[in-house]
């Protein structure tokens, strides 16, 4: 199949499957052909194919996750998908106009199925004729690690300036004045100044490969997931198998995927920075919780459920 290196974690889980996954992959390794992942473990049946080398490819399925990949697909392949391929195409995020009254850009494509990746998600796009499945997020394991040893707190975010609210990224001096905080992701460096936050409050770690976060993730206290309006995170999830105690807030999908002794989820910002600084006074609760946390997201997100969840579709969709 054809798919796109868009979101690191999500196609981490998806190239795990018993299929050979074509990556398009560009001089430049831009946004279009990034080709392999170089910071997530991934198996050799994901392979790189450069726009030219494609053409040649006997591609079964396309799978689609940004409007534009149905251009380049045709112009790639030289098929349409949904008319000479089969194709499905997966919505990660939340829709980023009106919240309630958003139409899909495949709400007229009958021919290709949209994929949520989240009920949240399902319920507030508007999908028009489009024909659509929710498969819940499948994530690798990757193992019980958490220590808690560090009385900071932790998260992850990409592009937390320029995101801005979307990430919750203006309720972080509340969590920061509850215990240190470190974050974890792409695009993080100039995140403490643009804040005005001292280093001593806030620490930033940009770029580490995968295992390296987790590791680090895993030895701070509690994890915090502020996001106000995105899908779910996969950082939430992961951060929930390894053992992590969870501070959410009540927003999309977070409400259910962290249960009530896995962590706090309030849409009050104080009620969670109180929450912060009373799992960093309390390892004990914060561990229990932790465990509670991994028991959880490994009972709702296993890996294996989210591949044959994508099996019985592109069962479905290639006949």
């Amino acid at each position: 199949m054809l798919t796109w290196h868009v979101h690191g974690s999500w196609t981490t889980s998806f190239v795990h499957g018993d299929h050979t996954y074509v990556v398009p992959r560009t001089p430049r390794r831009d946004a279009d052909g990034r080709g392999r992942a170089r910071t997530f473990p991934w198996p050799d049946n994901a392979v790189e194919r450069s726009p030219a080398e494609l053409r040649a490819e006997p591609v079964d399925v396309v799978v689609l996750q940004r409007p534009h990949e149905i251009e380049l697909a045709e112009r790639w392949l030289g098929r349409r998908p949904g008319v000479d391929v089969p194709a499905v195409y997966v919505e990660h995020d939340t829709p980023r106009g009106p919240a309630a009254a958003t139409r899909h850009p495949m709400a007229d494509r009958a021919d290709i199925p949209l994929v949520h990746v989240t009920h949240f998600n399902e319920v507030f796009w508007e999908s028009g004729a489009a024909p659509t499945r929710v498969i819940e997020h499948g994530i690798v394991d990757p193992g019980h690690h958490y220590t808690g040893d560090l009385d900071r707190a932790g998260m992850v975010v990409n592009e937390p300036v320029r995101r801005a609210r979307i990430t919750g990224s203006d309720l972080l001096p509340a969590f920061a004045a509850a215990a240190p905080l470190d974050v974890f992701g792409m695009g993080v460096r100039g995140l403490p100044d643009h804040l005005g936050l001292p280093a001593g409050r806030m620490r930033v770690h940009e770029d580490l490969p995968q295992h390296a976060m987790h590791r680090e993730l895993a030895a701070r206290r509690v994890y915090v997931h502020p996001y106000r309006w995105t899908s779910l995170g996969l950082a939430l999830l992961e951060a929930m198998q390894l053992g992590m105690p969870v501070v959410a807030l009540a927003a999309t999908e977070a409400v259910e995927a962290v249960p009530a002794d896995a962590g706090v989820v309030s849409t009050r910002p104080d009620v969670l920075a109180d929450a912060v600084r009373e799992l960093v006074a309390d390892p004990g609760r914060a561990k229990e919780m932790g465990r509670a946390a991994r028991a959880a997201a490994l009972r709702r997100y296993p890996l294996e459920r989210f591949l044959a969840a994508w099996d019985e579709l592109l069962q479905e969709v290639t006949g």
